[in-house]
This record gives structure tokens, sequence and C-alpha cells, in this order.
């Protein structure tokens, strides 16, 4: 079944602002530390839409990679503290590229870094010792110049070799405390989306300079979330295929606030991590 499907478009949902690029005539800029002085920390201004996001619950086992570019699995995880760098690394890093291999069927995978977020209400992200923040802006991690210049940065004396076959960068995402209602992730139907629709945007860290899509706004997007996730279930997003034959390549996410969370949920607490997916030439 496809996302397209008349029984798709009446799956109960929530309506909520999106926060998509504002449209500009230069190319966006974020920095991830405080810039010099007189340079603006973004010139990515947000416009936001009020959206239709449709509870995927329902469709879940039709859905896939492939096609809509996210999938949920159920996995149990042996870490006992994300918070714990060491254990994430020695553990979960583990247990990622198991259950990538039995996902794809793919020859190889290199798990190369993860990102902890606890939402602190009014805190901004990469201040003053303030966790990780969900991320309020639709996007995608890599683009098509920066997905196999990760595999060049980090893998160079194989680069070559892994970039003539197949190359994704999937993403895991997952709450540490569930069940999670506070900012849940949004993630948009990759077939839904325009390559117009995509912006190449320089993020910019102090040893160098990664490019992301920022993503303006499309009436025909198709948005889907999985509400209350709990610490058992994980959402894989699709940020980059070398694949250029009709199937997903992109998935634009986003945190979101959900206009039905209960006044008293516990702050958003969860873990993502992204890995290269190699298939052989």
């Amino acid at each position: 079944m496809s996302l397209h499907s008349t029984e798709a478009e009446t799956l109960p949902f929530v309506e909520a602002e999106l926060n998509y690029l504002a449209p500009t005539r230069e190319r966006p800029r974020t920095y991830t530390y405080d810039p010099p002085a007189g340079v603006p920390r973004t010139t990515a201004m947000s416009e936001p839409h009020v959206m239709k996001i449709a509870d995927a619950r329902p469709i879940l086992p039709e859905i896939s990679l492939d096609e809509e570019g996210f999938g949920l699995m159920l996995h149990a995880s042996a870490v006992r503290d994300f918070y714990d760098d060491g254990e994430v690394k020695r553990v979960y890093y583990r247990e990622a590229e198991q259950l990538l291999k039995q996902l794809t069927g793919a020859d190889r995978i290199h798990i190369f870094d993860h990102t902890v977020r606890r939402r602190v209400p009014g805190g901004e992200d990469r201040r003053g010792g303030v966790p990780r923040q969900p991320v309020p802006r639709v996007h995608v991690d890599h683009t098509e110049t920066s997905g196999p210049q990760r595999v060049r940065d980090l893998l160079p004396d194989d680069a070559s070799e892994l970039l003539a076959g197949r190359v994704q960068i999937i993403n895991l995402w997952r709450p540490i405390r569930g069940p999670l209602r506070d900012a849940p992730l949004a993630v948009c139907d990759a077939q839904s989306v325009r390559p117009e629709d995509l912006v190449p945007s320089d993020l910019v860290y102090p040893n160098r300079v990664g490019e992301t899509y920022s993503v303006t706004f499309d009436p025909e997007h198709r948005w889907y979330y999985v509400p209350e996730m709990r610490t058992d279930e994980v959402l894989l997003l699709k940020c980059y295929d070398s694949k250029t034959d009709g199937r997903a390549r992109f998935a634009p996410h986003t945190a979101f606030i959900d206009p039905t969370t209960p006044a008293n949920a516990p702050p958003r607490e969860s873990i993502e991590l992204r890995a290269l997916v190699f298939h052989a030439a």
C-alpha cells in the first residue's frame, strides 16, 4: 500500500504549525557556535504553516524506507543509560548495526554519530550548557552533495570503492522516556516532496562546513507522526540515498508542538543515531 491511497487520507490527524524556510535569494547559513561579531547566527528565516499531521500507526506495516522514506521497528535496547556516551557507543552502536543489516541487507554499516536531546522549556539549542534541543524546523540532515562527502570524510581509504555502490544515510530515532507526548517528530512522505522544495543550506562548525536541506512550503506535502512512541520503538528516517530510480531519497522531518499534548507531559528526551549504509556495486 502507498500513503497516496484514499485509506491514508482518512487517518486520524492533528493540525500543528510546522516551520518551513521562508523564501530567500541567499543561501541559508547557520552557525553551530557563536559567530564572529556582527554576523547573524542564522540567515534561515522561518515561515510557519499549519499542516495536517496524520497518525501513521494504522498503516505502519505497509510503509517503507524506500517508498515513503521512513518506517518503524520494534527494538528493546540493552542500553541502561543513554546519557552515557561510552555505553551508547559500546552497546547501542552494535545494536543499531545489526538492526540496519537485518532491515536493509546491507554489506557494511558505519555508525558515525549520535545526539541525545532533552527539551528544556525556553532553552535554545547549542547555547550556554543547555542540553541539545528538539529541532523545530523542517529539514533533511544531508544533501546530494554532503551525503557522499560524509563517506569521503569518514572513510577516506575506502571511499572510492564504497561510493561505486549504493550508499544510504539512515537515522534511528527513539524516545529515552516514554510514551513520548511532548515535541514529537513529524516526517514528510518523501514521495510528496519535489526537488525544488529542498534548499541546500550551510551548517557551519568550528572545523568544517556541512550542508543540509532546508525545505520550502508546499501544500502537497503529506505529514505523518507516530503518537506516544515507546522506548522499544525506533523510527527510521532516510536522509540520503544515492539511488535515483524513483525510490525515496530524502525524508524531511521536524519536531512539532502537538496541540493534544497534556499540560503535565514530561519534556521530550530522545536519541538519534546516524549511519552510513553500504551495498556493494
